[in-house]
């Protein structure tokens, strides 16, 4: 089985431009390819580990990989997906979030001498001269060609700024300017990219009467069709002060049961023929293969033992009750009232709850639990004393577990 053809099997090609050429590039290690950033905030979250996945495998098999940090694009915002406009940061906090972010990518992908780049648009886009960049780029894009785009079309009835408006430009020289820079012939992401992908390669062409090509991988979602890599409302972070390996862990063990072998193919590096085999697994044996998944995700993000560490504490929650390496919330003495502290701010507080209102009915239907005991009373208050040493273990549903201790 070729690259390109595990590519396939795996699920991941969603589109291609020249999809003989794409695959002979792949498979021959002939392609200098780039994905790129944005540095929304300090780290990459669950849907960025794809493109990282993709990167690797085109790695593994001798293809160059430019990552892109975009410093530059960051300052706008790409306007894909989104209902309104994103938060404008200050020029600090995108080179800040910037550093974090390469730092994630750099133990993910090989980068140095006959490897890897790693790379900041902020290098090329902070410095141009406005007039100057629309008289030579800005007469190659259409404005009635862009307006047909998923990512501009969606915003046009709730409004869309000029700010946004520029990203799909910005994002198109990226790819000139990498080919100019380092020969980069392709470009990949995900398939909700499509458009501003095609807008540098169109830009290319017609700029240099040359040819480069685009890959899209296959958007990874359950199978109501929702994205994954979102839980309780909040993104799951690839860093592990925003969600601890556990809680990583954890979010992967628990996917639905239609969705298991899928992302064993999209988010593994387990041999297509092994996950092939899983596909008649049901009942304790699919549960084997969700801790599999959990485990190998686990592994790639956050290494061998925070993932091996992560399966125990799991396996012991649901033989002992409880373990000591569960995600831990510490509160201070602030955090009381008159010396008490209630069940539904504790729900809250240890971030079992995004919501009092949704902690309330947690309590109500009587999916709460403290230290095994079953919550029925929503006015169950808790004293410091009862916080201190080994804390208060809660349980929220059959899954999800936080300890709660008292700082001091």
């Amino acid at each position: 089985m070729t690259l390109y053809e595990e590519l396939r099997a795996r699920g991941l090609i969603a589109q291609t431009t020249g999809e003989d050429e794409v695959a002979e590039l792949i498979n021959n290690g002939k392609a200098t390819f780039y994905i790129g950033y944005d540095p929304t905030a300090d780290s990459l979250t669950a849907g960025h580990y794809m493109t990282l996945c993709l990167m690797k495998r085109l790695q593994m098999a001798g293809n160059r990989p430019v990552a892109l940090a975009g410093g530059g694009t960051g300052m706008v915002g790409d306007p894909s997906g989104r209902q309104d406009l994103r938060k404008i940061m200050t020029v600090e906090t995108v080179d800040y979030n910037v550093a974090k972010i390469k730092e994630q990518i750099s133990r993910f992908i090989e980068f140095g001498e006959g490897k890897g780049l790693l790379v900041n648009n902020a290098d090329w886009l902070r410095g141009l001269n406005y007039l100057e960049f629309l008289r030579d780029f800005g007469v190659h894009f259409s404005v009635n060609r862009m307006l047909t785009a998923d990512c501009y079309r969606n915003r046009m009835e709730k409004g869309l700024t000029f700010l946004e408006f520029n990203y799909m430009i910005m994002q198109a020289y990226d790819f000139y300017e990498l080919f100019l820079r380092c020969g980069c012939n392709m470009q990949c992401g995900g398939d909700d990219q499509w458009s501003n992908m095609l807008a540098g390669t169109e830009l290319i062409r017609r700029k240099l009467q040359k040819d480069a090509h685009v890959l899209t991988i296959t958007l990874l979602t359950d199978s109501n069709g929702v994205k994954m890599g979102k839980t309780a409302g909040n993104a799951l972070w690839l860093d592990a002060n925003r969600t601890s390996p556990y809680e990583f862990f954890q979010y992967w063990r628990n996917v639905d049961d239609a969705s298991v072998v899928k992302c064993l193919k999209m988010l593994t590096f387990l041999p297509v023929e092994q996950i092939a085999e899983m596909e008649a697994w049901r009942d304790k044996k699919l549960n084997e293969a969700k801790e599999i998944l959990a485990y190998e995700v686990t592994k790639q993000i956050h290494g061998e033992d925070a993932a091996a560490a992560a399966r125990d504490t799991a396996r012991a929650l649901f033989t002992s009750g409880g373990a000591a390496d569960m995600p831990e919330t510490a509160l201070t003495e602030a955090d009381f009232t008159d010396g008490m502290i209630d069940i539904l701010a504790l729900l809250q507080k240890s971030g079992l709850v995004p919501s009092r209102s949704d902690a309330r009915r947690a309590v109500m239907q009587g999916g709460v639990e403290a230290d095994g005991e079953k919550i029925t009373d929503i006015a169950k208050k808790y004293t410091p004393d009862e916080l201190c040493g080994a804390g208060l273990i809660l349980r929220r549903g059959k899954k999800s577990f936080r300890r709660v201790t008292l700082c001091g």
